[in-house]
């Protein structure tokens, strides 16, 4: 019995949505901080470094919202139950040093979730900017890179961004609905479709937990008590076949992978924002799908492109299916996802 003769042929409802639809309307996934909103971050971010804690231990507790908390607890309904995407903007920048910048982006963290390890290093704030890394490694990450990168999904429940600094020409953040990409091939080429729900074999790009192989053998697509969920990124599925015991892929199992990034590059599925300083981008792992355009940055390393980068584990979330502890650790809501190896020391640097 094929695997989409238990999957509703078409899905409906807000995180089905197509891009120019989500580019024409803004308001969908954009939105403006108050004046009120912004005194009331600053004034959390100042008490809680007045204390001299380590900004990575920042909880919800810590960091008191007397307005926003509520708004940001509808936020993440939106991103778990809506269309997934949603830009805070207006933050000053200019305004704060990095540890503010930081406070505020890792207090609105800690009221959407719980913040996990994004690499091995145990850093639950990401910097995201190109430091000379190539692509061609397959122990380097294509963030750390200012090339092109692919559609994919992130280690967590949630990913968000911050723009510290935009680069001087390209960078486009790229959003595109799995939903949407399913609809498409389930119309267009099941039969390829039914193939993305195999284990398939992801490279761990050398941070590997203490026991495992230095693979993942998740589905990209799964189905689990009524829910699809993707995991996926296609240049780490690729560098995973050097590896003698990863399962090989198969030509149908290419054909369907290219048929995948087909789709998500479709500019009838897919549309793209560019991030202003300032902006606080969150992104939904679970069903959607980002990326990121190829830049050319600023000779003034003092304005080069950099984003802080958050991966939470939302409460009140989906449960996913026993394969994704290969990569999750835990599957338990509200615990789990991030990157842990047996030196993993969790904390928070601001460079």
């Amino acid at each position: 019995m094929s695997i989409l003769s238990q999957i509703p042929e078409k899905f409906d409802g807000p995180a089905s949505w197509l891009g120019p639809e989500m580019a024409a309307h803004p308001e969908r996934w954009m939105r403006q901080l108050t004046d009120h909103e912004i005194a009331e971050l600053e004034l959390a971010a100042e008490t809680y470094l007045a204390t001299g804690a380590d900004i990575g231990e920042i909880t919800k507790a810590d960091f008191d919202l007397p307005t926003l908390a509520s708004k940001l607890v509808d936020l993440r309904q939106h991103l778990i139950h809506g269309n997934g995407v949603m830009v805070l903007r207006g933050l000053p920048l200019l305004n704060y040093n990095q540890a503010t910048s930081a406070a505020i982006f890792c207090g609105v963290g800690a009221h959407l979730g719980r913040a996990v390890s994004q690499n091995a290093a145990g850093h639950i704030l990401g910097h995201v900017r190109d430091i000379g890394a190539s692509s061609k490694d397959t122990n380097s990450r294509i963030y750390q890179t200012s090339e092109r990168q692919s559609f994919h999904t992130d280690s967590a429940d949630l990913v968000g961004l911050l723009c510290l600094q935009p680069s001087k020409e390209g960078g486009q953040s790229l959003l595109v609905s799995a939903i949407s990409i399913y609809n498409k091939m389930r119309a267009e080429c099941p039969e390829l479709l039914a193939l993305l729900f195999d284990p398939i074999a992801t490279d761990r790009r050398g941070e590997i937990p203490e026991g495992a192989k230095p693979f993942m053998e998740i589905p990209p697509l799964s189905w689990h008590e009524g829910h699809l969920s993707v995991f996926y990124q296609r240049q780490y599925i690729d560098s995973a076949q050097r590896f003698e015991d990863a399962t090989r892929l198969t030509p149908e199992h290419i054909a369907a992978l290219d048929m995948f990034d087909k789709c998500a590059n479709d500019p009838t599925l897919n549309f793209g924002m560019q991030l202003e300083q300032g902006d606080m981008q969150f992104v939904y792992n679970h069903n959607q799908l980002h990326d990121r355009t190829g830049f050319i940055d600023w000779p003034d390393p003092k304005k080069r492109r950099h984003l802080f980068r958050l991966w939470l584990s939302l409460p009140n979330d989906r449960t996913l299916p026993e394969t994704f502890k290969q990569r999750y650790g835990s599957i338990e809501i509200g615990h789990r996802g991030g990157i842990i190896t047996k030196n993993t020391k969790l904390h928070a640097p601001l460079d």
